[in-house]
Protein backbone atom coordinates (compact mmCIF):
# COMPACT_ATOMS: atom_id res chain seq x y z
CA UNK A 1 0.00 0.00 0.00
CA UNK A 2 1.56 3.46 -0.98
CA UNK A 3 1.75 5.65 1.54
CA UNK A 4 -0.07 8.78 0.19
CA UNK A 5 -1.52 9.60 3.71
CA UNK A 6 -0.91 13.57 3.42
CA UNK A 7 -1.60 14.53 0.10
CA UNK A 8 -3.00 18.12 -0.48
CA UNK A 9 -6.93 18.49 -1.28
CA UNK A 10 -7.65 21.47 -3.70
CA UNK A 11 -10.89 23.12 -4.75
CA UNK A 12 -11.06 21.14 -7.78
CA UNK A 13 -10.31 18.10 -5.95
CA UNK A 14 -13.72 18.34 -4.35
CA UNK A 15 -15.04 19.66 -7.80
CA UNK A 16 -14.16 16.05 -9.33
CA UNK A 17 -15.34 14.23 -6.56
CA UNK A 18 -18.31 15.62 -6.48
CA UNK A 19 -18.57 15.26 -10.60
CA UNK A 20 -18.17 11.17 -9.62
CA UNK A 21 -20.73 11.22 -6.72
CA UNK A 22 -23.08 13.56 -9.16
CA UNK A 23 -23.53 10.38 -11.08
CA UNK A 24 -23.72 8.10 -8.46
CA UNK A 25 -26.68 10.04 -6.41
CA UNK A 26 -28.69 10.62 -9.57
CA UNK A 27 -28.94 6.60 -9.89
CA UNK A 28 -29.44 6.13 -6.71
CA UNK A 29 -32.29 8.52 -6.33
CA UNK A 30 -33.83 7.04 -9.65
CA UNK A 31 -33.41 3.15 -8.95
CA UNK A 32 -37.34 2.10 -7.85
CA UNK A 33 -38.00 0.35 -4.45
CA UNK A 34 -38.01 -3.28 -5.11
CA UNK A 35 -40.58 -5.04 -2.74
CA UNK A 36 -38.41 -7.93 -2.21
CA UNK A 37 -36.72 -7.91 1.30
CA UNK A 38 -37.80 -3.95 2.16
CA UNK A 39 -41.35 -4.04 3.21
CA UNK A 40 -41.38 -6.77 5.58
CA UNK A 41 -38.53 -5.06 7.24
CA UNK A 42 -40.39 -2.16 7.75
CA UNK A 43 -43.32 -4.12 9.37
CA UNK A 44 -40.87 -5.86 11.73
CA UNK A 45 -39.54 -2.38 12.57
CA UNK A 46 -43.10 -0.95 13.30
CA UNK A 47 -43.80 -4.27 15.35
CA UNK A 48 -40.58 -3.84 17.15
CA UNK A 49 -41.50 -0.04 17.87
CA UNK A 50 -44.91 -1.01 19.43
CA UNK A 51 -44.17 -4.13 21.53
CA UNK A 52 -40.53 -3.03 22.53
CA UNK A 53 -38.93 -6.58 22.19
CA UNK A 54 -37.96 -8.40 19.07
CA UNK A 55 -40.06 -11.34 17.85
CA UNK A 56 -39.12 -14.65 18.48
CA UNK A 57 -41.27 -16.67 15.94
CA UNK A 58 -42.92 -15.88 12.94
CA UNK A 59 -46.20 -14.29 13.02
CA UNK A 60 -46.22 -13.10 8.93
CA UNK A 61 -47.49 -16.49 7.08
CA UNK A 62 -49.99 -18.63 8.10
CA UNK A 63 -47.86 -21.55 6.72
CA UNK A 64 -45.10 -20.89 9.33
CA UNK A 65 -47.04 -18.92 12.17
CA UNK A 66 -45.27 -19.66 15.51
CA UNK A 67 -41.95 -21.47 13.74
CA UNK A 68 -39.27 -19.68 15.84
CA UNK A 69 -37.52 -17.42 13.36
CA UNK A 70 -34.15 -14.78 14.49
CA UNK A 71 -34.72 -11.37 13.14
CA UNK A 72 -30.57 -10.69 13.37
CA UNK A 73 -31.24 -7.36 11.64
CA UNK A 74 -33.64 -5.76 13.90
CA UNK A 75 -31.84 -2.20 13.87
CA UNK A 76 -32.07 -2.26 10.68
CA UNK A 77 -36.02 -2.61 10.47
CA UNK A 78 -36.33 -0.14 12.81
CA UNK A 79 -33.88 2.24 11.06
CA UNK A 80 -36.32 1.53 7.80
CA UNK A 81 -39.51 1.92 9.86
CA UNK A 82 -38.92 5.18 11.62
CA UNK A 83 -37.20 7.11 7.98
CA UNK A 84 -40.26 5.69 6.34
CA UNK A 85 -42.49 6.58 9.38
CA UNK A 86 -41.31 10.06 9.26
CA UNK A 87 -40.62 11.05 5.44
CA UNK A 88 -42.19 8.10 3.74
CA UNK A 89 -40.53 7.69 0.54
CA UNK A 90 -38.72 11.13 -0.09
CA UNK A 91 -36.62 10.22 2.94
CA UNK A 92 -36.69 6.64 2.18
CA UNK A 93 -34.68 7.68 -0.67
CA UNK A 94 -32.75 10.37 0.99
CA UNK A 95 -31.70 7.70 3.03
CA UNK A 96 -30.30 5.73 0.04
CA UNK A 97 -28.51 9.00 -1.24
CA UNK A 98 -26.47 9.55 1.86
CA UNK A 99 -25.60 6.19 2.46
CA UNK A 100 -23.91 6.25 -1.08
CA UNK A 101 -22.52 9.04 -0.96
CA UNK A 102 -20.73 8.18 2.55
CA UNK A 103 -19.83 5.24 1.21
CA UNK A 104 -17.97 6.00 -2.29
CA UNK A 105 -16.68 9.44 -0.72
CA UNK A 106 -14.99 7.64 1.99
CA UNK A 107 -13.50 5.31 -0.61
CA UNK A 108 -12.31 8.36 -2.68
CA UNK A 109 -10.30 8.92 -0.11
CA UNK A 110 -8.94 5.86 0.80
CA UNK A 111 -7.95 5.63 -3.31
CA UNK A 112 -6.22 8.74 -2.90
CA UNK A 113 -4.35 7.80 -0.33
CA UNK A 114 -3.52 4.19 -2.12
CA UNK A 115 -1.53 7.04 -4.57
CA UNK A 116 -4.35 7.80 -7.16
CA UNK A 117 -4.92 11.51 -8.01
CA UNK A 118 -8.63 13.18 -8.06
CA UNK A 119 -8.83 12.61 -11.44
CA UNK A 120 -8.42 8.50 -11.62
CA UNK A 121 -9.73 8.39 -8.04
CA UNK A 122 -12.74 9.98 -9.44
CA UNK A 123 -12.92 7.77 -12.17
CA UNK A 124 -12.74 4.47 -10.00
CA UNK A 125 -15.26 5.38 -7.22
CA UNK A 126 -17.64 5.79 -10.68
CA UNK A 127 -16.57 2.43 -12.16
CA UNK A 128 -17.29 0.81 -8.66
CA UNK A 129 -20.69 2.61 -7.89
CA UNK A 130 -22.16 1.76 -11.35
CA UNK A 131 -20.88 -2.05 -11.09
CA UNK A 132 -22.28 -2.64 -7.66
CA UNK A 133 -25.62 -0.47 -8.04
CA UNK A 134 -27.17 -4.01 -8.49
CA UNK A 135 -27.02 -4.56 -4.84
CA UNK A 136 -28.50 -0.78 -4.01
CA UNK A 137 -31.69 -2.46 -2.58
CA UNK A 138 -33.43 -1.03 0.36
CA UNK A 139 -32.18 -3.92 2.38
CA UNK A 140 -30.21 -4.06 5.10
CA UNK A 141 -26.46 -4.61 3.38
CA UNK A 142 -27.31 -1.10 2.50
CA UNK A 143 -26.57 0.06 5.67
CA UNK A 144 -23.43 -1.98 6.46
CA UNK A 145 -21.26 -0.46 3.49
CA UNK A 146 -20.06 2.69 5.24
CA UNK A 147 -19.05 0.06 8.03
CA UNK A 148 -17.08 -1.47 5.57
CA UNK A 149 -15.27 0.92 3.75
CA UNK A 150 -14.63 2.61 7.43
CA UNK A 151 -12.67 -0.69 8.15
CA UNK A 152 -10.86 -0.70 5.32
CA UNK A 153 -9.62 2.88 5.93
CA UNK A 154 -8.58 1.77 9.77
CA UNK A 155 -6.80 -1.33 8.89
CA UNK A 156 -5.27 0.56 5.72
CA UNK A 157 -4.10 3.58 8.36
CA UNK A 158 -2.74 0.08 11.06
CA UNK A 159 -0.82 -1.40 7.59
CA UNK A 160 0.35 2.72 7.72
CA UNK A 161 1.43 2.15 11.71
CA UNK A 162 -1.25 4.08 12.76
CA UNK A 163 -3.20 2.49 15.32
CA UNK A 164 -5.68 5.06 17.08
CA UNK A 165 -8.55 3.57 14.79
CA UNK A 166 -8.52 0.57 16.11
CA UNK A 167 -10.62 1.30 18.76
CA UNK A 168 -13.28 2.04 16.49
CA UNK A 169 -13.55 -1.48 15.50
CA UNK A 170 -15.38 -2.96 18.85
CA UNK A 171 -18.29 -0.24 18.24
CA UNK A 172 -18.66 -1.00 14.62
CA UNK A 173 -18.69 -4.75 15.66
CA UNK A 174 -21.99 -3.81 18.21
CA UNK A 175 -23.53 -1.55 15.40
CA UNK A 176 -22.73 -4.44 12.88
CA UNK A 177 -23.94 -7.45 14.51
CA UNK A 178 -27.40 -5.64 14.91
CA UNK A 179 -27.99 -4.46 11.37
CA UNK A 180 -27.30 -7.34 9.26
CA UNK A 181 -25.65 -10.62 8.83
CA UNK A 182 -22.68 -9.93 6.99
CA UNK A 183 -20.78 -9.25 10.58
CA UNK A 184 -18.42 -12.01 9.85
CA UNK A 185 -16.79 -10.10 7.24
CA UNK A 186 -15.48 -7.36 9.75
CA UNK A 187 -13.48 -10.32 11.07
CA UNK A 188 -12.67 -11.88 7.63
CA UNK A 189 -10.50 -8.23 7.59
CA UNK A 190 -8.69 -8.41 10.58
CA UNK A 191 -7.64 -12.26 10.94
CA UNK A 192 -6.47 -11.22 7.12
CA UNK A 193 -4.66 -7.92 8.48
CA UNK A 194 -3.03 -9.93 11.52
CA UNK A 195 -1.76 -13.09 9.22
CA UNK A 196 -0.53 -10.92 6.79
CA UNK A 197 -0.56 -7.19 7.31
CA UNK A 198 2.76 -5.73 9.05
CA UNK A 199 1.37 -2.98 11.70
CA UNK A 200 1.59 -3.32 15.16
CA UNK A 201 -0.42 -6.81 15.27
CA UNK A 202 -0.42 -6.45 19.36
CA UNK A 203 -2.78 -3.72 19.11
CA UNK A 204 -4.79 -4.91 16.27
CA UNK A 205 -5.01 -8.40 17.95
CA UNK A 206 -6.14 -6.54 21.45
CA UNK A 207 -8.58 -4.77 19.07
CA UNK A 208 -9.84 -8.19 17.54
CA UNK A 209 -10.40 -9.91 20.66
CA UNK A 210 -12.68 -6.98 22.51
CA UNK A 211 -15.02 -6.89 19.11
CA UNK A 212 -15.04 -10.32 19.04
CA UNK A 213 -16.34 -9.86 22.47
CA UNK A 214 -18.90 -6.99 21.65
CA UNK A 215 -21.01 -9.45 19.61
CA UNK A 216 -22.22 -10.76 22.71
CA UNK A 217 -24.24 -7.21 22.65
CA UNK A 218 -26.98 -8.28 21.15
CA UNK A 219 -30.80 -9.58 21.61
CA UNK A 220 -29.39 -13.05 21.53
CA UNK A 221 -26.37 -12.95 22.74
CA UNK A 222 -24.10 -16.10 21.34
CA UNK A 223 -26.55 -17.73 19.77
CA UNK A 224 -25.94 -14.71 16.50
CA UNK A 225 -23.27 -17.07 15.26
CA UNK A 226 -24.99 -20.22 15.22
CA UNK A 227 -27.62 -17.95 13.08
CA UNK A 228 -24.91 -17.12 10.84
CA UNK A 229 -24.07 -20.93 10.59
CA UNK A 230 -27.92 -22.17 10.21
CA UNK A 231 -28.37 -19.13 7.47
CA UNK A 232 -25.50 -19.70 5.23
CA UNK A 233 -25.96 -23.64 5.22
CA UNK A 234 -30.14 -23.19 4.45
CA UNK A 235 -30.76 -25.48 1.28
CA UNK A 236 -33.27 -23.14 1.12
CA UNK A 237 -30.46 -20.27 -0.26
CA UNK A 238 -30.33 -21.85 -3.80
CA UNK A 239 -33.65 -20.75 -4.28
CA UNK A 240 -32.80 -17.19 -4.18
CA UNK A 241 -30.76 -15.86 -6.85
CA UNK A 242 -28.14 -13.34 -5.23
CA UNK A 243 -26.78 -16.78 -3.31
CA UNK A 244 -26.24 -18.30 -6.50
CA UNK A 245 -22.61 -18.01 -8.23
CA UNK A 246 -22.13 -14.30 -9.79
CA UNK A 247 -23.15 -14.58 -13.94
CA UNK A 248 -22.61 -12.20 -16.42
CA UNK A 249 -25.95 -10.96 -16.83
CA UNK A 250 -26.77 -7.40 -16.54
CA UNK A 251 -24.51 -4.37 -17.35
CA UNK A 252 -23.27 -4.13 -13.94
CA UNK A 253 -21.89 -7.41 -14.23
CA UNK A 254 -20.53 -6.60 -17.53
CA UNK A 255 -18.72 -4.21 -16.05
CA UNK A 256 -17.71 -6.49 -13.15
CA UNK A 257 -16.40 -9.10 -15.58
CA UNK A 258 -14.81 -6.78 -18.01
CA UNK A 259 -12.67 -4.90 -14.83
CA UNK A 260 -11.76 -8.53 -13.29
CA UNK A 261 -10.55 -9.79 -16.69
CA UNK A 262 -8.20 -6.09 -16.75
CA UNK A 263 -7.35 -6.99 -13.10
CA UNK A 264 -4.74 -9.79 -14.35
CA UNK A 265 -2.50 -8.17 -17.20
CA UNK A 266 -2.32 -4.63 -14.66
CA UNK A 267 -1.00 -6.59 -11.69
CA UNK A 268 1.19 -8.58 -13.93
CA UNK A 269 2.86 -5.52 -16.07
CA UNK A 270 2.58 -2.72 -13.31
CA UNK A 271 5.59 -1.46 -11.72
CA UNK A 272 3.79 -1.28 -8.58
CA UNK A 273 3.11 -4.41 -6.74
CA UNK A 274 0.69 -5.35 -4.06
CA UNK A 275 1.21 -6.14 -0.37
CA UNK A 276 0.71 -9.80 1.17
CA UNK A 277 -2.29 -8.02 2.67
CA UNK A 278 -3.76 -6.61 -0.40
CA UNK A 279 -3.47 -10.04 -2.65
CA UNK A 280 -5.22 -11.79 0.91
CA UNK A 281 -8.41 -9.62 0.59
CA UNK A 282 -7.86 -9.71 -3.13
CA UNK A 283 -8.11 -13.23 -3.22
CA UNK A 284 -10.72 -14.05 -0.43
CA UNK A 285 -13.05 -11.77 -1.60
CA UNK A 286 -12.95 -12.26 -5.27
CA UNK A 287 -13.87 -15.97 -4.26
CA UNK A 288 -16.71 -14.66 -2.26
CA UNK A 289 -17.47 -12.31 -5.52
CA UNK A 290 -17.38 -15.19 -7.95
CA UNK A 291 -19.34 -17.75 -4.94
CA UNK A 292 -22.08 -15.35 -4.65
CA UNK A 293 -24.20 -12.48 -6.31
CA UNK A 294 -24.52 -10.83 -3.15
CA UNK A 295 -20.81 -10.59 -2.20
CA UNK A 296 -19.85 -8.81 -5.47
CA UNK A 297 -19.92 -5.04 -3.80
CA UNK A 298 -17.62 -5.94 -1.01
CA UNK A 299 -15.18 -6.68 -3.65
CA UNK A 300 -15.52 -4.18 -5.91
CA UNK A 301 -14.32 -1.62 -3.02
CA UNK A 302 -11.14 -3.15 -2.71
CA UNK A 303 -11.03 -4.20 -6.08
CA UNK A 304 -11.51 -0.24 -6.77
CA UNK A 305 -8.28 0.30 -4.36
CA UNK A 306 -5.91 -2.10 -5.74
CA UNK A 307 -6.74 -0.92 -9.01
CA UNK A 308 -5.24 2.94 -7.84
CA UNK A 309 -2.22 1.59 -5.94
CA UNK A 310 -1.22 -0.33 -9.97
CA UNK A 311 -1.82 2.53 -11.46
CA UNK A 312 -0.54 5.17 -9.13
CA UNK A 313 3.09 5.91 -11.04
CA UNK A 314 1.21 5.52 -14.79
CA UNK A 315 -1.41 8.16 -12.85
CA UNK A 316 1.35 10.42 -11.77
CA UNK A 317 3.10 10.43 -15.22
CA UNK A 318 0.32 10.54 -17.31
CA UNK A 319 -3.11 11.90 -15.65
CA UNK A 320 -2.41 14.24 -12.70
CA UNK A 321 -1.74 17.14 -14.07
CA UNK A 322 -0.88 20.14 -11.73
CA UNK A 323 -3.61 22.74 -11.96
CA UNK A 324 -1.79 26.01 -12.23
CA UNK A 325 -4.72 28.52 -11.82
CA UNK A 326 -6.88 26.86 -9.03
CA UNK A 327 -10.20 28.94 -9.11
CA UNK A 328 -11.41 27.80 -5.57
CA UNK A 329 -14.59 29.85 -5.73
CA UNK A 330 -16.35 28.27 -8.63
CA UNK A 331 -15.02 25.06 -7.73
CA UNK A 332 -16.30 25.33 -4.57
CA UNK A 333 -19.73 26.29 -5.43
CA UNK A 334 -20.02 23.75 -8.92
CA UNK A 335 -19.12 21.10 -6.52
CA UNK A 336 -21.72 22.39 -4.29
CA UNK A 337 -24.48 21.98 -6.85
CA UNK A 338 -23.68 19.00 -7.99
CA UNK A 339 -24.48 17.32 -4.61
CA UNK A 340 -27.40 19.36 -4.08
CA UNK A 341 -28.86 18.32 -7.76
CA UNK A 342 -29.74 14.75 -7.20
CA UNK A 343 -32.33 15.87 -3.83
CA UNK A 344 -34.47 17.09 -7.15
CA UNK A 345 -34.87 14.01 -8.63
CA UNK A 346 -36.35 12.27 -5.11
CA UNK A 347 -39.50 11.06 -4.83
CA UNK A 348 -41.91 13.56 -4.23
CA UNK A 349 -39.98 16.40 -5.77
CA UNK A 350 -39.05 15.30 -8.98
CA UNK A 351 -42.77 15.58 -10.09
CA UNK A 352 -43.35 18.51 -9.33
CA UNK A 353 -40.74 19.89 -12.25
CA UNK A 354 -40.10 16.77 -14.19
CA UNK A 355 -43.10 15.97 -16.62
CA UNK A 356 -43.80 12.01 -16.33
CA UNK A 357 -40.99 11.14 -14.19
CA UNK A 358 -40.36 7.55 -12.97
CA UNK A 359 -42.29 5.95 -10.76
CA UNK A 360 -40.64 5.24 -6.96
CA UNK A 361 -41.81 1.39 -7.30
CA UNK A 362 -40.69 -1.41 -9.53
CA UNK A 363 -43.30 -3.20 -11.51
CA UNK A 364 -43.23 -5.71 -8.45
CA UNK A 365 -45.23 -4.17 -6.02
CA UNK A 366 -49.10 -4.88 -6.15
CA UNK A 367 -50.67 -1.43 -4.96
CA UNK A 368 -53.65 -1.49 -6.36
CA UNK A 369 -54.31 -4.91 -6.25
CA UNK A 370 -53.64 -4.55 -2.21
CA UNK A 371 -55.75 -1.84 -1.74
CA UNK A 372 -58.75 -3.71 -3.80
CA UNK A 373 -58.35 -6.85 -1.40
CA UNK A 374 -58.00 -4.64 1.22
CA UNK A 375 -61.58 -3.26 0.57
CA UNK A 376 -63.43 -6.88 0.76
CA UNK A 377 -62.43 -8.72 3.82
CA UNK A 378 -65.78 -10.69 3.10
CA UNK A 379 -63.48 -12.79 0.59
CA UNK A 380 -62.64 -16.18 2.30
CA UNK A 381 -59.10 -16.81 2.34
CA UNK A 382 -56.74 -18.26 3.07
CA UNK A 383 -53.70 -16.27 0.59
CA UNK A 384 -51.51 -17.78 -2.32
CA UNK A 385 -49.45 -14.62 -3.43
CA UNK A 386 -46.35 -13.85 -5.75
CA UNK A 387 -43.28 -14.44 -3.19
CA UNK A 388 -42.37 -10.64 -4.22
CA UNK A 389 -45.81 -9.08 -3.77
CA UNK A 390 -45.97 -11.15 -0.06
CA UNK A 391 -43.44 -8.42 0.83
CA UNK A 392 -45.64 -5.97 0.74
CA UNK A 393 -48.50 -7.84 1.52
CA UNK A 394 -46.93 -8.46 4.95
CA UNK A 395 -46.78 -4.54 5.55
CA UNK A 396 -49.62 -3.35 3.34
CA UNK A 397 -51.99 -5.69 4.46
CA UNK A 398 -51.57 -7.76 7.95
CA UNK A 399 -54.80 -8.87 7.94
CA UNK A 400 -54.34 -11.12 5.14
CA UNK A 401 -51.06 -13.73 6.11
CA UNK A 402 -48.36 -14.86 3.58
CA UNK A 403 -48.21 -18.59 2.30
CA UNK A 404 -44.47 -17.78 1.43
CA UNK A 405 -42.28 -14.34 1.01
CA UNK A 406 -38.45 -13.64 0.81
CA UNK A 407 -37.10 -15.03 4.21
CA UNK A 408 -35.96 -17.55 2.38
CA UNK A 409 -34.14 -19.34 5.34
CA UNK A 410 -37.84 -19.30 7.25
CA UNK A 411 -39.20 -21.87 4.82
CA UNK A 412 -38.32 -25.62 3.94
CA UNK A 413 -37.06 -26.87 0.70
CA UNK A 414 -40.38 -28.65 -0.02
CA UNK A 415 -42.12 -25.53 0.17
CA UNK A 416 -40.25 -23.67 -2.37
CA UNK A 417 -40.53 -26.76 -4.65
CA UNK A 418 -43.89 -26.49 -4.33
CA UNK A 419 -44.13 -22.62 -4.53
CA UNK A 420 -41.96 -23.54 -8.03
CA UNK A 421 -44.52 -25.98 -9.39
CA UNK A 422 -47.81 -23.75 -8.69
CA UNK A 423 -46.55 -21.06 -9.98
CA UNK A 424 -44.90 -22.76 -13.30
CA UNK A 425 -48.67 -23.89 -13.19
CA UNK A 426 -47.53 -27.90 -13.53
CA UNK A 427 -49.67 -30.41 -14.27
CA UNK A 428 -50.94 -30.83 -10.80
CA UNK A 429 -51.24 -27.18 -9.77
CA UNK A 430 -54.74 -27.61 -9.40
CA UNK A 431 -54.50 -30.31 -6.75
CA UNK A 432 -51.77 -28.39 -4.69
CA UNK A 433 -53.39 -25.32 -4.00
CA UNK A 434 -56.67 -27.63 -2.99
CA UNK A 435 -54.35 -29.41 -0.71
CA UNK A 436 -53.49 -26.17 0.96
CA UNK A 437 -56.80 -25.03 1.19
CA UNK A 438 -56.47 -21.76 -1.29
CA UNK A 439 -59.52 -19.91 -2.05
CA UNK A 440 -57.99 -16.52 -2.95
CA UNK A 441 -55.04 -16.00 -5.62
CA UNK A 442 -52.93 -12.98 -5.98
CA UNK A 443 -50.55 -13.38 -9.57
CA UNK A 444 -47.81 -11.56 -10.89
CA UNK A 445 -48.34 -10.88 -14.00
CA UNK A 446 -44.96 -10.58 -15.32
CA UNK A 447 -43.82 -13.58 -12.84
CA UNK A 448 -46.76 -15.95 -13.55
CA UNK A 449 -48.13 -15.82 -16.83
CA UNK A 450 -48.44 -19.50 -17.54
CA UNK A 451 -50.33 -19.98 -13.68
CA UNK A 452 -52.81 -16.68 -14.65
CA UNK A 453 -53.40 -18.76 -18.37
CA UNK A 454 -54.52 -21.91 -16.29
CA UNK A 455 -56.50 -20.19 -13.77
CA UNK A 456 -58.32 -18.10 -16.40
CA UNK A 457 -58.91 -21.66 -17.64
CA UNK A 458 -60.73 -23.33 -14.93
CA UNK A 459 -64.24 -23.48 -13.87
CA UNK A 460 -63.22 -23.32 -10.44
CA UNK A 461 -61.89 -20.18 -10.88
CA UNK A 462 -63.02 -16.45 -11.35
CA UNK A 463 -60.88 -13.82 -11.82
CA UNK A 464 -61.78 -10.85 -9.97
CA UNK A 465 -59.11 -7.92 -10.52
CA UNK A 466 -56.33 -6.78 -13.28
CA UNK A 467 -54.18 -4.51 -13.50
CA UNK A 468 -50.18 -4.09 -15.72
CA UNK A 469 -49.39 -6.02 -12.32
CA UNK A 470 -50.95 -8.21 -10.15
CA UNK A 471 -53.97 -10.49 -11.33
CA UNK A 472 -56.33 -12.12 -8.61
CA UNK A 473 -58.37 -14.94 -8.46
CA UNK A 474 -60.93 -16.13 -6.21
CA UNK A 475 -62.62 -19.72 -5.90
CA UNK A 476 -66.10 -20.13 -7.72
CA UNK A 477 -68.59 -21.14 -5.37
CA UNK A 478 -71.88 -22.61 -6.52
CA UNK A 479 -73.63 -21.04 -8.62
CA UNK A 480 -71.64 -18.12 -9.04
CA UNK A 481 -71.12 -15.95 -12.33
CA UNK A 482 -67.23 -15.18 -12.80
CA UNK A 483 -66.85 -11.46 -14.16
CA UNK A 484 -63.90 -9.25 -13.00
CA UNK A 485 -64.85 -6.50 -10.65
Amino acid sequence: MKDNDHFSFRSSDFLWLALALFILLIIAALLPLTPQDYWWYVRLGADIAQTGSVPLVDTYSFTRAGTPFFYQSWLSALIFWKVYETGGLPFTFLLRVIIVAITYGILWWLIRRAGAGPRLASLLVLLAGLAGSNNWSFRPQLLIYPLFVITLVILWRWQKGGARGLWFLPLMSVVWVNMHGSFPLLFLLQLLALVFGSGDRKRLLIAFVVSCAALLINPHGVGVAQYVIDMLNSPSNRYSLEWLPTVNRGWQANLFFLWLLLFAPLAAFSARRLSRLEWAWFLLFGWLALYGERYAIWFLFLLAVNTASLLSEWDQRFLDMPIRNQKTIPNIITGCLLFLFPLSVLPGVRAAWWAGAPQPYDGAHPIAATQWLSERPELNGPLWSDFSHSSYLIYALPSRPVWIDTRFELYPVEQWQRYIEISNAAPNWQAMLDEEGINLVMLSTGGEPRLIQALRASSQWCQRFSDSNAVIFSRRQAGQTCGAE
